[in-house]
């Protein structure tokens, strides 16, 4: 390799992340000069484009530095100078994991739904690869504006997989899923501006930096209306209860391929936000919002273990199975506790992984018999058993069997609760219970008891392609399971740093606001420390400089 082919492969690393976005949106910019009758052509494009950014992904993985918090691979450019909006990127471990995730879903899930799909595959291949786009852009994005661009972005190919290619409620469950999160996205579109003009008028410096709305101490009244905006958008996206009956209509309305990418990644941009923006930003008053969020939490946990129990339909009972894990990830965010952030940040990609696989399977049969119903199934351990053996497996990571990858991230959640308040754990330990009784009644009613329906006993087991398709899903829910600290190594440092602010605000301290100087027009009035007596957020350590100044 002469000096040329170097330079010319440094500035194509330099721009690494930019490329994981862009080459989706190349590649469905080629589907869409494809001829229309060219179906092979545009799914094999759309999987070869996706498996070229699955091998960005594991070269991300393996040039990222796992021992610190600091972000990495990061490019920046002035964007829209005249409002202060960058196009800023970059990663640390959390997004790291969370865009390698979704490089490795995407191929998987693609794969998965091979012949699933058959009319305007055009559109459903472009949708897949501009999703992907939107999806890695989120976790990237360190612009609030940037990173609300991809947000919204990435919901037009979403809606698009439901409304188009969904079920037969399937426009109700489109439009039911793009109010709610429009709903959010509104409230957090109005938190990131008023973020904007209050660090402008305290800095003078109109940005949308992430970095720079860390460095400024925020008013406690006005740390509580944006924490809540932002909050309440994130828990619809995660969905947390009592927000979360988009959810099932989407999953059952959903091709297969939007449910395993929907459950696999776009549920984790709601916890990811809450890590990302809602704990770092606003940390005092998520302090105060514990005991709430930790009880919808725990509701959520065995709410969604008990409507998955008496479901008939697969797909509603994985749907609602998703509600019970998360409400696990959420718990064990507002524990604070570095276990607790760890295992919750692990157990969104565990809950990709489990969740995932459980709706390949499920659509693996629907494409045999065309229902989804648990009482048209029974006995199929004897006529797939390949099928029924990997069904067991996933069965049981998502149920948290020790071994398996479910059950590293729900222990340290667990632990990091007890740590806090045993009160903040036990109730959410039935949830395991719960959680084995509807998956075992699932594996009962589909692949054990008695071969009693004809149309049974003449389906095909997996094929190849099936079972290829499976195989790094079981690899990875199994060496997560008996090896995970090369997947919580990157996160341990991200987790360390938000324990750390949120410490920071543990133990109330007055504000200090010196007396202003007489005649002076900037003075600002004394506040009494025992009238607005709050915690007050202390500036985030930054890894890099930033252009905001520290307020105090």
């Amino acid at each position: 390799m002469n000096a040329q082919d170097l330079t010319l492969f440094g500035s194509i690393w330099a721009h690494w992340l930019s490329w994981t976005i862009l080459i989706p949106v190349l590649g469905a910019l080629a589907i869409a000069i494809v001829p229309k009758d060219r179906h092979t052509l545009m799914k094999g494009i759309a999987l070869v484009v996706s498996l070229i950014v699955f091998v960005m992904g594991i070269a991300i993985w393996f040039s990222f530095d796992p021992d610190t918090a600091a972000f990495q691979m990061t490019e920046s450019m002035r964007w829209i100078p005249g409002i202060g909006a960058s196009y800023l990127v970059g990663i640390d471990g959390m997004s790291m994991i969370l865009v390698v995730l979704t490089a490795f879903l995407t191929p998987i899930a693609l794969l998965g739904t091979w012949t699933s799909v058959t009319e305007k595959m055009k559109g459903y291949t472009a949708s897949i690869l501009m999703l992907e786009a939107g999806m890695i852009g989120v976790f990237v994005a360190r612009d609030l504006f940037l990173f609300y661009i991809f947000w919204e972005a990435m919901l037009i190919p979403m809606y698009l997989l439901i409304g188009v290619w969904g079920g037969p409620r399937r426009i109700y469950a489109a439009v039911k899923f793009i109010l709610y999160t429009l709903v959010g996205s509104f409230l957090m579109l109005i938190a990131i501006l008023a973020l904007y003009f209050l660090h402008g008028k305290l800095t003078g410096v109109y940005t949308f930096d992430l970095a720079a709305f860390e460095q400024i101490a925020i008013p406690f009244g006005a740390q509580t209306w944006l924490f809540l905006a932002f909050t309440f958008a994130f828990c619809i996206k995660v969905p947390l209860w009592p927000f979360h009956t988009w959810l099932p209509d989407a999953h059952v309305e959903a091709p297969t391929f939007g449910s395993v990418i929907l459950a696999g990644v776009l549920l984790k941009m709601g916890t990811y936000g809450l890590l990302r923006f809602s704990l770092p930003l606003f940390p005092v008053a998520a302090t105060l919002a514990v005991p709430y969020l930790a009880t919808l939490s725990i509701i959520g946990i065995t709410y969604g273990g008990l409507v998955a129990w008496v479901q008939k339909d697969i797909k509603s009972l994985v749907a609602y199975s998703s509600v019970a894990h998360l409400g696990f990830v959420v718990l064990g965010i507002f524990t604070f506790r570095a276990e607790g952030l760890s295992g919750s940040m692990l157990q969104m990609v565990n809950h990709g992984l489990s969740t995932g696989a459980l709706f390949i399977l499920v659509g693996y049969i629907y494409q045999r018999r065309h229902t989804r119903q648990i009482d048209d199934f029974g006995g199929l351990a004897k006529v797939m058993p390949i099928y029924a053996a990997i069904l067991l497996v996933v069965a049981f990571s998502s149920a948290g069997l020790p071994g398996l990858n479910g059950f590293v991230g729900e222990f340290l959640i667990l632990i990091a609760a007890f740590q806090v308040s045993p009160w903040m754990a036990i109730p959410a330990i039935p949830g395991i219970i719960i959680a084995a009784l509807y998956l075992l009644r699932l594996l009962r009613g589909v692949i054990w008891g008695p071969l009693d329906k004809e149309e049974n006993k003449v389906l095909k087991d997996l094929n190849l392609r099936e079972i290829l398709t499976m195989v790094p899903l079981l690899v990875l829910i199994v060496m997560i399971g008996i090896f995970p600290k090369p997947f919580l190594r990157p996160l341990e440092p991200v987790a360390a740093k938000i324990e750390k602010r949120m410490n920071s605000v543990r133990q109330p301290v007055r504000y200090v606001i010196e007396t202003p100087s007489p005649g002076d027009p900037e003075s600002r009035d004394t506040v009494p420390a025992d009238e607005t007596a709050a915690p007050e957020a202390t500036p985030a350590e930054s890894d890099e400089p930033n252009s905001a100044e520290m307020v105090t």
